[in-house]
């Protein structure tokens, strides 16, 4: 069930300086919706501390309401105040933050969170954003911001303000302009709150980054496991971003094609297939940066293609498993897993 409210009718575009970020924090602080940049991708904003705004960010994407939010601060005192911090979780911080690094960690008893935002669940995603923009507005608000990515549920994730208004223009009251993201995949979730670190959700901080500093963690969900979870009525998800058929485009996704079609379009990496009626390249030269970067620009673009010309599909070629391209990966595979 989703929330229903009245939406914006009039979406501002805010410039990403010193009005901009004040007509941001005291938007929401009203209770308001503002799309703001990260260095991962766009995040849809709300005070996290207010469950009405909260609720408002369920309607206006769509999404499950047992799917958590992300908490957003603007550095690590700030987020540990509101969650049981151990050890690890100060030398992830030390590390990470600001950066790509979602930590999941009980929250302490008096945390001001609103419960929606975490599903109900004892524990809370909490992150510092490696962004001077966000950083400035998280300041301002003064209150931590529950912040998932700013598009429709299920849909890509936007990289550009631009994007945001393709999705959510009239469901919110503002978008933060705040430039083009430069790490252009969610961040990593990472559970600190069992015996042993588990990975929920790979990202913009790379597994071997991670294990370098504190050894080897476990692999999370696997898909089937996650599917089951979502669609469990007595259990929620640990971590924001583990449905199935998400960041998923309109049109069907193929993976690790060797051939394409003559009727499909193609996502490339490297030297593209020949033969296909639409391209993307998400990198020339194989740059995992470069691909995670352009990933949801070029989901948005061909799935556009295919739809204008009458297309059937997107063909996407293989990319490595490791650093990045698992991140990237995981992002390909739930687009293309049947519509659940």
């Amino acid at each position: 069930m989703t929330q229903t409210l009245a939406f914006a009718a009039i979406t501002q575009t805010l410039a990403a300086d010193s009005a901009g970020i004040a007509d941001a924090a005291r938007l929401l602080r009203a209770g308001s919706l503002v799309a703001f940049g990260t260095e991962t991708v766009y995040g849809l904003g709300a005070d996290a501390t207010n469950a009405r705004a909260v609720a408002q960010v369920f309607a206006a994407k769509g999404r499950p309401h047992f799917n958590p939010l992300i908490c957003h601060y603007p550095d690590a005192d700030a987020a540990f105040v509101q969650v049981e911090a151990s050890d690890l979780a100060r030398r992830l911080a030390a590390a990470f933050w600001p950066g790509p690094l979602s930590l999941v960690l009980p929250r302490r008893a008096d945390c001001p969170v609103a419960l929606l935002a975490g599903a109900g669940l004892p524990t809370l995603a909490v992150r510092v954003p490696a962004h001077p923009t966000a950083l400035a507005l998280l300041r301002a608000v003064g209150r931590p911001v529950a912040a998932p990515s700013a598009n429709r549920s299920g849909q890509v994730s936007p990289t550009t303000a631009r994007h945001v208004l393709e999705g959510l223009a009239g469901r919110i009251a503002a978008v933060l302009d705040s430039g083009v993201c430069r790490v252009g995949v969610e961040s990593t979730v990472l559970d600190l709150c069992g015996d042993r670190p588990c990975l929920l959700r790979p990202g913009g901080a790379t597994v071997e980054a991670i294990e370098a500093l504190i050894g080897p963690i476990a692999r999370g969900i696997a898909v089937a496991e996650a599917a089951r979870i979502v669609h469990a009525e007595a259990e929620a998800p640990r971590s924001p971003g583990l449905g199935v058929s998400h960041y998923a485009p309109d049109a069907p996704v193929r993976l690790n094609a060797d051939v394409v079609r003559s009727d499909e379009a193609l996502l490339a990496f490297g030297r593209p297939l020949e033969g296909s009626g639409a391209l993307f390249q998400l990198s020339a030269t194989c740059d995992l940066t470069e691909a995670a970067a352009n990933l949801f620009v070029g989901l948005r673009r061909l799935d556009t293609d295919v739809a204008r010309q009458g297309l059937t599909g997107i063909a996407v070629m293989p990319l490595p498993g490791h650093d990045l391209g698992l991140a990237i990966n995981d992002r390909l595979r739930r687009a293309a897993a049947p519509r659940v």
